[in-house]
């Protein structure tokens, strides 16, 4: 799993906006926060980072160029 925190920090910063839009962001991002040992954040974002949370992540992107929120 370190090998994919490690795969995601290191594209990109486009690509990371464009993983973020969404339907992809609740997918990617949630087994990313799975992965950096947030189980339960990364179930809810798999849930529903498609519908509202993709929002949170977009703007973290966008202001801080990392998914920084519960992480």
């Amino acid at each position: 799993m370190k090998e994919y925190v490690k795969l995601i920090d290191g594209l990109p910063w486009i690509i990371r906006i464009i993983l973020a839009l969404p339907g992809i962001d609740g997918i990617v991002y949630g087994i990313y926060r799975i992965a950096k040992g947030r189980l339960l954040i990364g179930i809810l974002w798999i849930i529903l980072g498609f519908a509202i949370l993709w929002i949170i992540d977009m703007f973290t992107l966008i202001t801080q160029r990392k998914v920084t929120f519960l992480t």
